[in-house]
């Protein structure tokens, strides 16, 4: 019974440090499953963060290139505006001279239709002449008003 109880314990023993040896293993296993699935994980991570990356990148490159146009396009509009700026200034110096113009021819004929009694003979002026507009005793198209449009003055 004594070698009966020695060779059970021996067997025993040898189960214990198989069923410890496959627990170990199994420990093992279980550990390297970890660390493949935690570097799979780590992997996906730099994945998602370098797909991050590049498309914010990206959204830079696109907002740099619109932004770029948008300067463009102020710029045109800008020099587009001075141009025009530039061009009714023109128009505004043409209106106030032709007006001081006017207003001297319209003085003339003022003055040249309240004087009429001091030429004497007003009968030089009812004569028709060769040229009755180049004649400057002629002024009955003095006596026309003048009008001028925007349309007239083009440079």
């Amino acid at each position: 019974m004594a070698s009966s109880s020695g060779t059970s314990s021996g067997s025993s023993l040898i189960q214990n440090s198989g069923s410890e040896e496959n627990l170990q293993a199994l420990m093992d296993q279980r550990k390297r499953k970890r660390m493949i699935s935690n570097r799979e994980s780590a992997r996906r991570s730099r994945m998602r963060k370098q797909k991050h990356l590049d498309d914010l990148v990206a959204q830079v490159a696109q907002l740099k290139k619109e932004n770029h146009q948008i300067i463009t396009s102020i710029n045109i509009t800008t020099q587009h505006y001075l141009n025009v700026e530039a061009d009714n200034s023109i128009l505004r110096a043409q209106v106030s001279e032709l007006s001081h113009r006017l207003e001297f021819l319209n003085g003339i004929i003022s003055l040249l239709n309240s004087s009429n009694g001091l030429f004497g003979d007003s009968s030089i002026f009812n004569e028709p002449a060769a040229d009755s507009f180049l004649n400057p005793f002629n002024m009955s198209y003095l006596n026309q008003p003048i009008s001028a449009s925007a349309d007239m003055f083009q440079y």
